[in-house]
């Protein structure tokens, strides 16, 4: 097998994996944070479509996946904890909205890595691996 097959069976599979996510990883969420899970994995999902492609392909996936982090990453700065909630739902709600932000993160440090890699820095952020 190539390594282009290799590639795609990997990404296939880690896709596969990820939907199957049980129904634990989502109790104390409230609807809005589910919604958010998903749209998370599905980034992921992206970005992982894009480190198994190369050239033009693997550019366009890789803007697909910022535009699906920039549209995330606003949805999870309008996130507000309902009213009426106890304290125990208030820290509930915190702790699963934190979680939903440190995927982000890992997602976000892995696309910095793939675009170091491939050379396509943004002009704004050429010079910050040369620290």
């Amino acid at each position: 097998m190539n390594k282009h097959t290799i590639h795609k069976m990997i990404a296939i599979v880690a896709v596969s994996c990820i939907g199957f996510i049980s129904a634990s990883a989502f109790a104390g969420q409230d609807s809005f944070q589910r919604e958010m899970t998903q749209r998370v994995i599905q980034a992921k999902q992206k970005l992982q479509q894009a480190e198994a492609a190369k050239g033009a392909e693997r550019q366009k996936l890789m803007g697909e996946h910022m535009k699906m982090m920039q549209s995330n990453m606003k949805k999870m700065q309008a996130m507000k904890p309902k009213a009426g909630m106890t304290m125990q739902e208030h820290e509930d709600y915190i702790n699963e909205h934190q979680k939903l932000m440190e995927q982000m993160m890992e997602q976000m440090m892995g696309e910095h890595k793939l675009m170091m890699d491939m050379g396509d820095m943004p002009m704004d952020m050429g010079d910050m691996h040369k620290q």
